[in-house]
């Protein structure tokens, strides 16, 4: 009996073993996966604080100044006249807050955006959308010919890396000597 005993508890440390040598590696993966996202979160940290200095950079009100003075024959900017801005109650009605369209007869109902075969009139809901400050298909058209005829961005001229470029100008930016 006792010997039966003996085996019965080496398999029961065998197995207690094999258990805690499981958990342990399960926690070391864990461990791992944990500094792996604290690296991570560092690095997102450091990328926020590299562009939150560029930004300071960009915005400078004598940086944006020369850059206007540079390019007021290109830009043509005029200043914002305070009776330009609208307020909120003079913004065309939305949509979704139109009255619906009401139909008088089944025999004049048409499909949306469209006017009946012979009809001079469009259809009601595109006075309605051009009177409400919406576009029409003509408006809409118009604007893409006029997106397809403009000229093709400049290309840019490739950089030192960026992580480079932006600690120098964190660099500018702390000693002041801040340059284009």
């Amino acid at each position: 009996m006792l010997k039966t005993f003996d085996i019965v508890l080496i398999g029961v440390m065998t197995a207690m073993a094999t258990v805690t040598y499981t958990i342990k590696h399960r926690a070391e993966l864990k461990l791992e996966e944990v500094h792996r996202l604290e690296s991570e979160i560092k690095l997102e940290k450091d990328t926020i604080e590299l562009l939150k200095a560029d930004w300071a950079l960009v915005v400078q009100p004598n940086r944006l100044e020369r850059l206007v003075n540079n390019y007021s024959n290109e830009l043509k900017l005029q200043p914002t006249l305070s009776t330009a801005i609208v307020q909120p109650s003079e913004l065309p009605m939305l949509r979704s807050q139109l009255p619906p369209e009401t139909v008088a007869d089944a025999k004049d109902a048409v499909e949306p955006g469209k006017a009946k075969a012979g009809s001079a009139k469009p259809h009601a809901s595109a006075g309605a959308a051009s009177k409400n400050g919406d576009t029409t298909d003509a408006e809409i058209r118009k604007a893409i010919a006029d997106v397809a005829a403009a000229p093709a961005p400049r290309p840019v001229a490739k950089a030192p890396s960026l992580l480079k470029r932006k600690k120098q100008e964190v660099d500018n930016i702390a000693t002041g000597s801040v340059d284009e």
